[in-house]
């Protein structure tokens, strides 16, 4: 029976102590389901998405491990790609035979149950990307889309790359 981790934010710890780990409802044309990865040899790998979720606000993530069975269903793919539709054992024989794992999530489609938690753990706070996972050294897109309003040093980022502000 594989373990697999959840990233959430300190302040729902408690809560998912009590009644387990509800369902994300998932937005336009995106999975609805437990947003995990397996808890894999490599560190980085099993929490690269940290830094994106702190990107959100969030001061403190903590890693939520849980068992599931190898049988029990779910989809593993690129975060903006198509996901397939596999087992939790062959989503994580596929991270493993991945040279590389970046942006890759596993998503199980039914609600975590407090019984099937193992452990909370605070993992290391700076690891994993952000924006994308090959973002680092290149320009950031200063549209409105990618870089909304209330962003930290949004309007500062936004004069840099387009000063004039015609294309933004």
């Amino acid at each position: 029976m594989p373990i697999l981790t959840h990233l959430t934010s300190e302040k729902h710890a408690g809560a998912i102590r009590r009644s387990g780990i509800r369902v994300a409802t998932g937005g336009f044309g995106t999975y609805r389901g437990v947003f995990c990865m397996p808890v894999l040899p490599d560190y980085f790998t099993t929490h690269q998405w940290l830094r994106e979720l702190k990107r959100r606000g969030q001061r403190t993530i903590v890693a939520v491990d849980f068992r599931l069975r190898s049988d029990d269903p779910a989809w593993v793919g690129h975060y903006n790609r198509p996901h397939a539709e596999t087992t939790v054992g062959g989503a994580i024989g596929m991270l493993m035979e991945l040279a590389d794992t970046r942006g890759f999530e596993v998503i199980v489609p039914r609600k975590i149950r407090n019984d099937e938690i193992l452990r909370f753990r605070t993992p290391r706070q700076v690891i994993g990307w952000r924006y994308q996972p090959d973002a680092n050294r290149t320009r950031p897109c200063p549209c409105r889309a990618c870089l909304p309003n209330g962003t930290i040093k949004s309007r500062r980022l936004r004069r840099r790359l387009d000063p004039t502000g015609e294309r933004y």
